[in-house]
């Protein structure tokens, strides 16, 4: 068997499978993450939310999703088809492509390369393309103007998001997820993790990250008081849900990234106690939850708000952080606590 991985169509098999795993696993995930998305919402106005499709509703969410299947596709007329189909499987593979780098473990990652962020960064700014071309392609005025409110709003928080990163970076002299994660290792657990030395960057990450994904208080590109259902208004069937499954698994992959960045990613939070996957998964878990409590408590902002916060505080924050990180590194402050390649990284 070990012979047979050794050659050409063992290893692309083995990749085969190890691709599918991480694919199961997303989608999987995107099941529950709708699920706990509902419920959450529901408890926090005193309702019951999804209970009746499986035991405690679990079931709920693959019920809708097979109800999105097995519908009529609706084709506006004057629509160009071809780019009309073509813009939410761009959304959804561009989602579930960045999951490439993304280590759950020591080792446990489908492709361990040392530009991961530089990947991720590609990927998901190619992401705002599959916006743009279903409000174009759908030939109606509310998807166009949805769609470009859509790529306004992700390219300017993705600059804040990037210059966050880039401390991170400066602190750890890799771009490399694993190379991160194993900076933050230390002897007094949770202590050890960047959220410290990058305390005011964890909160900014959060917000950019809320405005990158179009989640409330941000969601202005499907405004339904402004513009129906934004670029996503002439989608019905299957289409409609690959931009919903693309948009989902785009905020889990932020979620991943907040744990990686700033939590540990696998590390344990308790000196003593295994490191390992559960704890990726549960810090995860956790920030998704944080994106939903966030859906359900806050008020939608104006998008004249929204523009102002990202290009008027966020920016230059983030670019006075960049500044302040490279020379708390270069001097090695407080022993190097903003240089984690000095201290055995």
């Amino acid at each position: 068997m070990a012979d047979f991985l050794q050659t050409g169509l063992g290893t692309a098999l083995l990749i085969a499978a190890q691709s599918l795993l991480v694919i199961a696993f997303v989608m999987i995930s995107l099941l529950f993450l709708v699920y706990g998305d509902r419920k959450i919402w529901a408890a926090v106005q005193m309702r019951r939310g999804p209970n009746v499709v499986g035991p405690f509703g679990l079931l709920q969410s693959v019920a809708d999703a097979l109800k999105y299947v097995v519908k009529e596709i609706v084709v506006p007329a004057g629509a160009d088809r071809a780019v009309f189909f073509l813009a939410p499987l761009l959304s959804f593979v561009l989602a579930v492509l960045a999951w490439a780098v993304i280590p759950f473990n020591s080792g446990w990652v489908l492709s361990d390369i040392n530009v991961a962020i530089l990947f991720v960064f590609a990927v998901s700014s190619l992401e705002v393309y599959g916006v743009i071309m279903g409000g174009w392609a759908s030939n109606s005025k509310y998807p166009f103007l949805g769609s470009l409110r859509s790529a306004a709003q992700m390219i300017s928080y993705e600059v804040s998001l990037g210059l966050i990163i880039i401390g991170i970076i400066i602190s750890t002299g890799s771009m490399n997820f694993s190379a991160i994660v194993e900076a933050q290792r230390g002897n007094y657990g949770l202590f050890n993790w960047y959220w410290i030395p990058h305390f005011p960057m964890v909160f900014l990450f959060f917000i950019s990250a809320l405005a990158e994904t179009n989640r409330p208080p941000f969601d202005l590109p499907e405004a339904e008081s402004e513009l129906v259902a934004g670029f996503m208004v002439e989608y019905s069937s299957t289409p409609y849900l690959l931009f919903m499954a693309g948009e989902y698994i785009a905020i889990f992959l932020m979620c991943a990234l907040m744990s990686l960045l700033f939590f540990g990613g696998w590390l344990s939070p308790i000196p003593g106690i295994p490191h390992g996957a559960l704890w990726m998964v549960g810090k995860m878990a956790f920030f998704f939850f944080m994106f939903a409590m966030v859906k359900a408590i806050v008020p939608r902002y104006r998008y004249d708000q929204l523009m102002r916060i990202g290009w008027k505080v966020f920016l230059p924050m983030s670019i006075g952080w960049v500044i302040l990180v490279a020379f708390l590194a270069k001097f090695e402050v407080f022993g190097g606590l903003w240089a984690r390649w000095t201290i055995g990284s």
